[in-house]
C-alpha cells in the first residue's frame, strides 16, 4: 500500500440520480437498473461496506400484506462500488412488490452482484414478526 497516493476527487458524472432534483420513484418494480456505482480508487486496499437499511417494505405475494424489515449488506469492493442513493431508490422498489422475502434477499444479492461484481457479498433480511414468527434470511456471493 502506497502512502504517498494522491487524495483523488470522485467523478460523479455518471451517476442520474445523486444531486439530481429529477428523481424518479417506483414503488413496485426493483430491477438491477435501476443501482448505480462508481469506481473504486481503492481495489489495492481491502476493506468491507456495510449498508444498513432499516425501513425496508414489501408485500406478501398472496395476501397483500405488508411485510416490513431491515436489510443489512455487506461488501468487499472489487472495482466498484454501489452508490447509496440509487439503493434507496432500488430499496424504495420493493415497497409494492409482492414476493416471499427468502426470494427478496436472494434478489437483492444477485442484483447488487451484478451491478458491482464485488470480492464477496452477503445481504441479511430481517423481517418483522408476522403471525408470531420472525424470518431471517442470510445469503451470500464469493468471487472465487
Amino acid at each position: 500500500m502506497s502512502s504517498s497516493k494522491e487524495f483523488q476527487k470522485d467523478d460523479f458524472s455518471k451517476l442520474k440520480n445523486l444531486g439530481s432534483k429529477k428523481t424518479k420513484y417506483l414503488y413496485d418494480s426493483p430491477s438491477e437498473r435501476i443501482l448505480e456505482t462508481f469506481e473504486n480508487k481503492y481495489q489495492e486496499n481491502n476493506y468491507v461496506v456495510k449498508l444498513d437499511f432499516e425501513e425496508f417494505t414489501s408485500l406478501c405475494p398472496k395476501t397483500g400484506q405488508p411485510d416490513f424489515a431491515s436489510i443489512t449488506i455487506q461488501y468487499e469492493p472489487d472495482k466498484k462500488c454501489i452508490e447509496t442513493k440509487s439503493l434507496k431508490l432500488y430499496f424504495f422498489a420493493f415497497r409494492n412488490y409482492g414476493s416471499f422475502m427468502e426470494t427478496i434477499v436472494n434478489k437483492i444479492l444477485n442484483d447488487m452482484v451484478s451491478a458491482c461484481s464485488p470480492k464477496n457479498m452477503s445481504v441479511r433480511g430481517e423481517f418483522k414478526a408476522r403471525g408470531g414468527i420472525v424470518l431471517r434470511v442470510f445469503a451470500e456471493y464469493n468471487k472465487e
